[in-house]
């Protein structure tokens, strides 16, 4: 008898266990688990080759004001390719004499690539129209690569544009030697050439499109 009661009682524990465990289980909020926060991929690197990736780091900078220091502590690669983008930099910001000095400072075989690469970055700022910044850096091109025809070309219009009559017409004449295709440039150049033999310049002919202020 006592064993029955002990039994008996023993199953009635648990029965009570087991209904408020129950009924904790329903009271009890369901927790969702915290989503973990979403990483932001990384950023693609830059592409081609290391003096793009330089120059491309730096033309925000390639002005008179902080070129110098910027370059001073994120120097270029060195090889032709690093001394043409850093000529190049400097022509921007309108530093000839530094561009020059770079370009110089690199044994003579190495020359002439480096003024390639300042030659396609000048390129582009010449066929803008930006005369003032292209028509120098063109003119350092052709002290290293005086057979370049475009580069004769955009210097001379350049040239042109500013008033510089003699080197414009020396380079316009150069240009149109070398090329002669019936297009827009040897247009272009021929009527330059034609006002400046009649005593004509691009400055004056800016000074008469521009209308007097009141």
């Amino acid at each position: 008898m006592n064993r029955f009661l002990y039994f008996a009682g023993f199953g009635y524990i648990a029965l009570c266990g087991a209904m408020v465990f129950k009924a904790l289980n329903r009271s009890s909020p369901v927790v969702s688990p915290t989503p973990m926060a979403a990483v932001a991929p990384p950023p693609p690197p830059v592409a081609g080759t290391s003096g793009q990736q330089w120059f491309a780091r730096m033309k925000p900078f390639c002005n008179q004001v902080e070129v110098d220091v910027l370059i001073r502590y994120t120097p270029p690669p060195d090889n032709s390719e690093g001394a043409g983008f850093a000529a190049a930099c400097f022509g921007l910001a309108g530093k000839i004499d530094r561009a020059r000095a770079i370009i110089d400072n690199m044994p003579a075989g190495d020359r002439g690539a480096a003024a390639n690469v300042l030659f396609e970055v000048a390129h582009p700022v010449a066929d803008a129209g930006d005369d003032r910044a292209s028509g120098p850096m063109m003119e350092l091109v052709l002290d290293y690569w005086p057979n370049n025809y475009m580069a004769l070309y955009h210097a001379g219009m350049s040239e042109y544009s500013l008033g510089e009559t003699g080197l414009a017409e020396k380079h316009l004449r150069s240009f149109l030697q070398m090329y002669n295709q019936p297009d827009g440039f040897t247009g272009a150049a021929r009527a330059a050439l034609e006002k400046i033999e009649k005593g004509g310049d691009g400055r004056k002919e800016v000074e008469r499109s521009t209308p007097a202020r009141p």
